[in-house]
């Protein structure tokens, strides 16, 4: 994932920190998730491809990351599903 540069200091706040921290608080954010599992899925999409237009993270990292935010959706199908095995 995100490697640090000699223009960010390890251990240092900086606003790409910040936007990967949001990401990453957004992929962990089950409520979310389970209430909309859409949108929530469709918001993961767009801010990775945000994060690779600003550079934030390199192609490798956008498909890991949209490989997650793929693998949320299904968690949260399956979660559907089995609380409403009936449907």
């Amino acid at each position: 994932m995100m490697k640090p540069t000699s223009r960010e200091p390890v251990g240092q706040v900086t606003p790409k920190s910040m936007a990967m921290a949001q990401w990453w608080a957004m992929l962990r954010d089950e409520i979310s998730l389970l209430a909309k599992p859409g949108a929530h899925h469709k918001a993961l999409l767009r801010q990775a491809h945000s994060l690779h237009q600003d550079r934030v993270i390199d192609s490798d990292d956008l498909s890991d990351f949209l490989e997650l935010a793929d693998g949320a959706l299904a968690f949260a199908v399956e979660s559907q599903l089995d609380i409403n095995p009936d449907e």
